[in-house]
């Protein structure tokens, strides 16, 4: 037999909502229990949740500058099916510690088992974005209406690392979405690694601007686009793996500056490295990576297969980049091909293929992996079969 106390948690002071307590009896007679704490509302103090608990979302937390919200190894929130649009999100001035192990992944689920089930991570610090506000008005995320951006390229939103984001993506309506994680302006004082989304609706990781590095990422199964960056991102990102099975997905990694100035500065222009990128099992006007909207990149190390085109290039800038040498592709292996808008009286940048991108002619190579994401070709590639970063604590 099963029975609940609720009670008021002396810890959860610090957050200006609800917060209790459920123990229940495990039933085997000695009086052993486990616990649930309900979590939601505004976070203005310092909260932390504690390893051997499981915590229960039911609504969104907020966590209010200076606050910080510490997440220890082998927790696990579980984001409660019950109509509300429960997320997670730090504001401005906030910050997370999210630490867990390979052995011991901080995991962010829901109840309800599916795509879209609720609203994710979303993060919003004062480094750049191109956007442009109204006149009067602030930039502010999809999802909680925080406000992000302004000029403090080397801003700390704290650190998560070793953390499982699963069946996010809720979608409020038609123009407001939710991602896996959503960095919203976010500095290069962040750190971000081994972070997996699994199983999300829209974009899996997405880039509002900002100048935040990342690492050890893995997006699998997300109904849009795995990677996603706009607004004039310009970090780095290195080991990245992307696994699409889902046919709705639109794209492995989708490309822009910004999608209404494809002239807007700074300049969208990351430096990616040692990438994996597996189909979407979608049909051929499916994109493997979309360059466009005037974005800049610098790629290097990337192996892209399944059905999808390997790589698009769209809008004059973004084309231009790329033949003028700002933007350089080196050591890309594309299992399919590489397509560009041509403008009427000019040439392709690029006609191979299956290439490496440094010219030299790949087709008919076959591309083989020990599991979903373990393979390289010639080298190239975010995961060697020999020391795989993925095991442990992705799904």
């Amino acid at each position: 037999m099963k029975k609940a106390v609720y009670f008021a948690a002396m810890v959860l002071a610090a957050v200006a909502g609800t917060v209790s307590c459920t123990k229940e009896d495990n039933g085997n007679g000695n009086g052993g229990s486990e616990e649930t704490f309900e979590i939601r509302g505004r976070v203005t103090e310092d909260l932390t949740l504690k390893s051997g608990s499981t915590y229960q979302l039911t609504g969104s937390l907020q966590v209010v500058a200076p606050a910080v919200l510490r997440i220890e190894p082998g927790v696990t929130v579980v984001a409660a099916d019950n109509g509300e649009i429960n997320y997670i999100l730090i504001e401005q001035g906030a910050k997370i510690d999210a630490q867990g192990t390979a052995s011991s992944p901080i995991v962010l689920t829901a109840e309800r088992q599916a795509t879209g089930a609720w609203g994710g991570v979303h993060i919003c610090g004062k480094a750049h974005s191109n956007k442009a506000a109204k006149a009067g008005e602030s930039l502010t995320s999809e999802i909680g209406n925080a406000v992000y951006g302004g000029n403090v390229e080397n801003d700390n939103s704290g650190i998560m690392k070793y953390v499982r984001i699963e069946y996010s993506g809720y979608k409020l309506d038609a123009e407001h979405e939710a991602n896996g994680l959503s960095l919203y302006g976010v500095g290069n004082g962040t750190t971000i690694s081994y972070i997996q989304t699994y199983m999300g609706a829209d974009d899996g990781i997405e880039f509002f601007g900002g100048s935040v590095n990342v690492d050890h990422c893995v997006v699998v199964d997300c109904t849009d686009d795995c990677f996603d960056w706009t607004e004039g991102w310009n970090g780095k990102a290195e080991y990245l793996v992307a696994y699409q099975t889902d046919p709705s997905c639109d794209c492995l990694m989708e490309c822009d500056n910004n999608g209404d100035d494809f002239n807007a500065t700074p300049v969208a222009h990351p430096l990616i490295s040692n990438v994996t990128l597996i189909g979407n099992n979608s049909s051929d006007n499916k994109r493997g990576i979309r360059l466009r909207a005037g974005t800049q990149v610098t790629l290097e190390n990337a192996l892209v297969c399944g059905k999808s085109k390997g790589i698009s290039v769209e809008t004059v800038q973004t084309r231009q980049a790329l033949a003028d040498g700002v933007s350089v592709l080196k050591n890309v292996l594309l299992e399919t091909k590489f397509v560009e808008e041509v403008p009427e009286g000019e040439t392709s940048i690029y006609s191979s293929d299956m290439f490496l991108a440094d010219g030299t002619n790949k087709a008919g190579r076959t591309f083989t992996f020990t599991n979903r994401f373990v393979g390289t070709v010639d080298g190239i590639g975010a995961v060697d079969p020999s020391d795989d970063w993925t095991k442990g604590w992705t799904r």
